[in-house]
């Protein structure tokens, strides 16, 4: 029975996330249609290689634009990796 109990706690560890969105900056720009997105992933606590400018800069090259309306940050923390995903309105 205990056995049990111990596989079944460890599944749902293993199994759980939490994730939020952070709003990081927001321009006077108007906001526009195009949506770029990058994700990076980090493991075992460790923060991806790349800087959050240089995430920002991708997550615009990725969607086409040229001028930033908003910048937001999806961070998704599993149980040994943790997701950030950049996304970036604009024109």
């Amino acid at each position: 029975m205990k056995v049990t109990i111990i596989i079944v706690l460890f599944a749902v560890l293993l199994l759980s996330a939490c994730s939020f969105n952070l709003p990081v900056s927001a321009t006077s720009n108007p906001i526009g249609a195009k949506k770029g997105t990058f994700v990076q992933t980090g493991y075992l606590g460790f923060p991806p290689p790349m800087s959050n400018k240089a995430a920002v800069y991708e997550a615009a090259k990725n969607g086409g634009i040229t001028k930033i309306s908003t910048v937001d940050q999806n961070i998704t923390w599993l149980l040994v990796m943790t997701k950030y995903e950049t996304i970036v309105t604009g024109e």
